[in-house]
């Protein structure tokens, strides 16, 4: 096949998660979580994007949101417990997570942070998230999921 495995696979492969993977060209620049459903020929509702936030300076945030929708803020913030949430500046995402803008795995970080799935996940018999390397994705069940990343399920959508 050729493509090495990411950190977030490793990790799948040592707890014995089932996964599948699936890749995309990315070659023209379009990574959007939209235009990645339609290039793996998905339904938006099952493809989703991970966006990390903070709340002060050292307590981060991931939340795991379908790519057609959009974080409410109010929402995150009371499943986090914190009086405010904002999104983290992409220039800071590297050094806190390992990973890159468009290639943000919520499986595999440098840290494990508290992390939030939209709940509309659990209607769902698999759901596909990055794998940590634009161009591939990992598809797995919801429950997997929650398992590998000590994930809560809460409504987190405008």
């Amino acid at each position: 096949m050729g493509a090495s495995k990411t950190n977030a696979m490793r990790i799948l492969d040592n707890q014995s998660i089932e996964y599948g993977m699936m890749s995309y060209d990315a070659r023209d620049g379009k990574i959007d979580g939209i235009t990645v459903a339609e290039k793996i020929g998905r339904d938006p509702e099952s493809v989703f994007k991970t966006l990390v936030t903070h709340s002060g300076p050292q307590q981060l945030y991931v939340f795991v949101i379908p790519v057609a929708t959009e974080l409410d803020m109010k929402k995150a913030a009371k499943a986090a417990g914190a009086k405010k949430m904002e999104m983290l500046a992409v220039k800071d995402l590297q050094k806190n997570t390992g990973y890159i803008r468009g290639g943000c795995s919520p499986i595999g970080m440098k840290k494990q942070y508290p992390t939030f799935i939209d709940e509309s996940a659990s209607n769902l018999p698999e759901i596909i998230v990055s794998a940590g390397r634009i161009g591939t994705q990992i598809i797995l069940n919801p429950a997997d999921f929650l398992e590998i990343t000590q994930a809560e399920s809460v409504a987190l959508i405008k």
